[in-house]
Parts: structure tokens; C-alpha cells; sequence
């Protein structure tokens, strides 16, 4: 072929590819104001998409059936338990700012009752550290809470205001997650085709993040809630107030493993201890310690297995980072970008290993006047995509 023939062929091809990544931008774009249902709705397909398999497969694979079953049983046990919890929360945070906002809660009151309680030694402790004066703590406190019933206020009246917003978000990501079951598989294929990579490499890479994904929501979102769960039930159960929202605070800080729920029921149990209600405090102390606390190391093990935990510190720096970037959604988007950047990682030095150890043996075969063995074929890249499959196969295997 003419050489200016291949120049224009070439041409040709890079003004293609310019259109397909801008025509992607804008179609990313016009969809962006509801990334968050595309996400959340990707997500929970990826997650029930094994119980949708076996539901298809009972239903002698009726696709549409089985994807309308699959989402009623996703509905049932997610979003109308978040809708029930949603609207618990909204009712009792509303009260506690209503209760901050009229002065009626005693801080100093609190103070001085458990500084009262408090032993001989501890009292020194907080002399050494400079806790003595409680009015000044007591203003600490205030200014701190005030600050938090304020920025609680404003997302109340900013959820208020969202309603709509809402319920159209709702409706898009369960339309979305309707055709995702459905046709997710298909979806999956053309993906794969299109993804320009190594085979071995575009398998691994699916295979991580349906890892990741799965073990998210499984191994770190569910155990939070549970762990959330599990202290409202025993705030409610102990007659603490506001226990829905105590709960949900729980389970956020249960996400970050540097700090974890017990930074609420700790001081609450000791508060209990030290104002005179002592089987309370010690029932949730001891309901923290043996239950609350256990929950991540029983729970998470079963859900996902040991090997797809992702690192406690890129859990905590991908979550406050989302949730910084991204609001909610960062709950998810974060630490599944932080995973993501780790089996990138890991996925690029296997192909590296691999291709040293190709064109190790490349340059032995050229010595003995043999043929070279071709890239694609070598052992390092067929050994990570054996065991790249393996691992997705562990983990996208049925809970």
C-alpha cells in the first residue's frame, strides 16, 4: 500500500477514536446529574446478580420474570428498610435540634455527674490534661454541637427541598437496575469487547472489580448497617433517646476503622456508670464488647472472604475522601477507587513479571535458533489470568 495511503488510514483512525471519547464525554455528561442512581444501581446489580442467576434459572429462563423477581426481593429487604430508617432518622434528628436549639439539654449537669463519679486517679488524669474547668467545656460542647445541629439543619431543609429529586432518583435506579439483571450478562460481553486491552488483563481486571464491588457492599457497607442496627436496637432497648439516629451515626463511623462505633457507646456506657444506672451502663458495655465489636470479624470472613479485605488504611482514606468529593455517594465511590488503584497496580507488575520472564525465555529460543514465543501466549500472562480467575471465581461465588 502507497505510503500516503496508510497516512490517510491512520488519520482516519485517530479521528474516530476522537469522536467515539467525545461523544462518550457528553453522553457522561447528559447523565451525570444522576450518577449517583447509576452507581448505586450498578452496584446492588453486580451484588444480587448471583440470585438473579438462580431465580432465571428456576423460572427455565424467563429473563423479564425473573429480573421483575429479583427486583421486588431488593426492594423488600433494601430500599424500604432505608426508606423506614430514612424517615426514623429525619423525625429524630429534628427533635434533637429542636431540644439543642431551645437550651433544654443541661451539659453542665451531665458534666458534673460524671465528674462526681469519677475515681481519685481519673479525676488527676484530667487535671494533668487541663479538663477541670467545666464551664468551659461545657461551652466546648455546646459550640461543637451547635455547629453540628446547624449543618443538620440545613441538609433537613435540603432534604425537604429534594423530594422530587429524590423519588426521580429512586425511579431511574430501579428502571436502570431492571435492565442491568436482565441483561447484564449481555451488557458484560460487549464491555469486554470493547475494552482495548490484553485478554488476560481485561479478565483480571473485571474479575477485581466485581470483586471489589461485592466486597464492599457485603464485606464493609453490610457490616456497618449491621453494626448500626445492632446499636440502635440496644440504645432503644436501654431507653436512650434518639436511637435511630445514634444508630446511623454508628454505622458511618463503623467505616472508618481508625475510630468505629465505639467512640459513641463507650462514653454513653460510662455515662451510664457514672450517674448512677449501673446494670445499664455495664449491659451496653459488655453488648459493645462481645456483640457490636465482633460483628466485622464473624460477619466479614463469611461474606467475602478473607482475601478480597481490602487494606484498614486505604478503607479510611478512600472513605473520607469520597465522602469529601462525592457527599453519600463516597461511601461506595471512594474505597472502590482506592481497591481499584490497588489491583491496577497489582494487575500492571504481574504483566511486567510476565513479560520479563517472555522475553527471558525469548532471547534463550533465539540463542538455540528456535522460534520466539509470541507475547500473548507466554506463561506470566497466562498464569495471571488462571489465577485472577480463580480469585473472581472465589469471590463472585453465592454468600
Amino acid at each position: 500500500m502507497p505510503h500516503r495511503f496508510r497516512n490517510v488510514g491512520a488519520l482516519e483512525d485517530k479521528t474516530f477514536l476522537a469522536i467515539v471519547v467525545a461523544v462518550s464525554a457528553a453522553f457522561a455528561l447528559v447523565i451525570w446529574p444522576f450518577y449517583g442512581a447509576v452507581l448505586w444501581g450498578s452496584a446492588i446489580a453486580i451484588l444480587f446478580a448471583p440470585l438473579h442467576r438462580r431465580i432465571r434459572a428456576r423460572l427455565h429462563g424467563r429473563a423479564n420474570l425473573a429480573a421483575v423477581a429479583t427486583l421486588l426481593v431488593i426492594v423488600a429487604i433494601v430500599i424500604v428498610p432505608l426508606i423506614v430508617v430514612g424517615a426514623l432518622l429525619v423525625r429524630q434528628a429534628a427533635a434533637v435540634y429542636e431540644h439543642l436549639e431551645a437550651g433544654s439539654v443541661d451539659f453542665r449537669s451531665y458534666l458534673l455527674q460524671v465528674a462526681n463519679a469519677l475515681p481519685d486517679w481519673a479525676a488527676n488524669i484530667l487535671s494533668t490534661i487541663g479538663i477541670t474547668n467545666l464551664d468551659e467545656l461545657q461551652a466546648r460542647i455546646a459550640s461543637g454541637l451547635r455547629a453540628a445541629s446547624e449543618l443538620l439543619a440545613g441538609q433537613l431543609v435540603a432534604l425537604g427541598q429534594n423530594t422530587f429529586n429524590f423519588v426521580v432518583g429512586l425511579f431511574v435506579m430501579l428502571y436502570l437496575l431492571f435492565f442491568l439483571l436482565r441483561d447484564g450478562d449481555a451488557l458484560a460481553r460487549r464491555i469486554n469487547e470493547a475494552v482495548p486491552l490484553r485478554n488476560e488483563q481485561r479478565l483480571a481486571l473485571v474479575d477485581k472489580f466485581t470483586t471489589v464491588i461485592r466486597a464492599m457492599i457485603k464485606g464493609t457497607l453490610a457490616v456497618a448497617g449491621v453494626q448500626g442496627a445492632l446499636g440502635g436496637l440496644i440504645f432503644w432497648l436501654l431507653g436512650i433517646p434518639a436511637p435511630a439516629l445514634w444508630g446511623v451515626v454508628m454505622g458511618i463511623l463503623s467505616l472508618l476503622p481508625a475510630i468505629g462505633s465505639p467512640i459513641v457507646w463507650g462514653p454513653v456506657g460510662v455515662y451510664l456508670l457514672a450517674t448512677g444506672d449501673v446494670w445499664q451502663g455495664i449491659v451496653l458495655l459488655a453488648y459493645g464488647v462481645l456483640v457490636i465489636s465482633l460483628v466485622d470479624n464473624v460477619l466479614r470472613p463469611i461474606l467475602v472472604g478473607k482475601d478480597t479485605r481490602i487494606p484498614d488504611y486505604v478503607v479510611l482514606i478512600s472513605t473520607l475522601g469520597g465522602l469529601s468529593l462525592f457527599g453519600v455517594n463516597g461511601l461506595l465511590l471512594g474505597p472502590v477507587i482506592g481497591a481499584l488503584f490497588l489491583a491496577v497496580w497489582d494487575i500492571f507488575t504481574a504483566s511486567r513479571r510476565g513479560g520479563e520472564t517472555s522475553g527471558t525465555a525469548d532471547t534463550e529460543s533465539s540463542t538455540d535458533g528456535s522460534e520466539p514465543t509470541p507475547l500473548h501466549d507466554d506463561a506470566g500472562h497466562a498464569a495471571l489470568s488462571r489465577s485472577e480467575k480463580a480469585r473472581g471465581a472465589a469471590s463472585g461465588a453465592p454468600s
